[in-house]
């Protein structure tokens, strides 16, 4: 790692106690079929022995390894058959009390989940007790700092980040402006990472928030990437909603654009999802994962960063989002 990566790591894990990056790097990490079924199988333990299994003063009722292959095929399904097992409903919890501007009572939360009260009250307590969510003075909730512990090893030891780092650094001490890595989840682009502008007013973003994936260069770029039939199934789920006169409103401007984008390399946001925000980004690609696909973007206010500036970034923004491409071709691939 370069000294001026580690220069900026510190100021990088501060923005780790955002609630959505607390969400959102959960999504990233690589979880098998058996992993989730040991959640699935521990969550429905805790909810029985509470903190106990944990700090060593009980013991599971089964032998973990024993649920595995009982488990995946009903691993999604509740008691009742709604198909929402225990783990979903948990991570359900934790996502409306994680995605409210407002602090939420058990009643707040009752009304935009489809739990049961019985069964809400009992996520809420197993989730208190272990951790996960803390109770305000108010009775309101908030995500525990148990889950920081779990963000912070995630971080740190995500592998695409890592492999990512140097070469963002580079772009952003060539551009000296907000340099940004992304991931496509969905239609929605996450930030993994930032390093920040050298100047003094720049683009407010923090690492973990989401951003909608057809009105930022990030997520286009990473659109772009797409095989066709995923593409097209992707963008049928998009509501195109105007957040700004330059927003692209329809499927039929937006795949014009990613059309672009495939032929120059390049995506650009002109003040799309943020008036007086601009961007030029570029894909990263995955050769093992079609599906997986990211990208690199610099960023900056558009009385600063103007067209040709964007325009003469694209060179270099390509070619880190290429070597990017290329050290996690050589250093992620499977080993045999």
């Amino acid at each position: 790692m370069v000294p001026e990566v580690k220069r900026n790591e510190h100021a990088r894990r501060s923005q780790l106690c955002t609630p959505k990056f607390l969400l959102g790097i959960a999504i990233l990490l690589p979880i098998s079929r058996d992993l989730l079924a040991f959640f699935d199988f521990f969550l429905q333990e805790s909810c029985k022995t509470g903190s106990d299994i944990i700090r060593g003063r009980a013991t599971l009722s089964k032998p973990p390894n024993s649920q595995l292959n009982a488990i995946p095929d009903d691993m999604n399904k509740s008691d009742d058959g709604s198909g929402t097992g225990t783990l979903g409903k948990a991570i359900s919890v934790l996502d409306i009390i994680a995605n409210s501007s407002m602090p939420l009572r058990f009643t707040d939360v009752l009304k935009f989940s489809d739990q049961p009260r019985g069964t809400l009250h009992r996520q809420i307590s197993n989730l208190i007790e272990e951790g996960l969510i803390t109770v305000n003075r108010d009775n309101s909730y908030a995500l525990g700092l148990r889950l920081l512990q779990f963000a912070s090893k995630a971080w740190a030891g995500n592998e695409f980040r890592g492999v990512a780092a140097a070469h963002i650094q580079q772009l952003h001490e060539a551009t000296g402006e907000t340099v940004h890595l992304g991931v496509l989840k969905g239609i929605e682009v996450i930030y993994l990472d930032k390093i920040e502008s050298r100047q003094n007013i720049r683009m407010v973003s923090q690492i973990g928030n989401t951003a909608p994936a057809f009105c930022t260069g990030v997520g286009k770029a990473a659109l772009s990437a797409l095989p066709d039939n995923e593409l097209h199934k992707r963008i049928s789920n998009i509501e195109f909603r105007r957040y700004t006169p330059n927003t692209l409103t329809t499927a039929a401007a937006l795949l014009a654009e990613i059309d672009t984008i495939r032929r120059t390399g390049n995506a650009y946001d002109r003040e799309e999802h943020e008036t007086g925000i601009t961007c030029v980004a570029a894909p990263i690609l995955s050769h093992t994962d079609r599906l997986f696909t990211a990208s690199v973007s610099v960023t900056g206010p558009a009385y600063r960063v103007t067209p040709e500036m964007l325009v003469s970034w694209a060179e270099i923004t390509r070619n880190t989002a290429s070597a990017i491409t290329s050290a996690m071709t050589s250093q992620l691939a499977p080993r045999s």
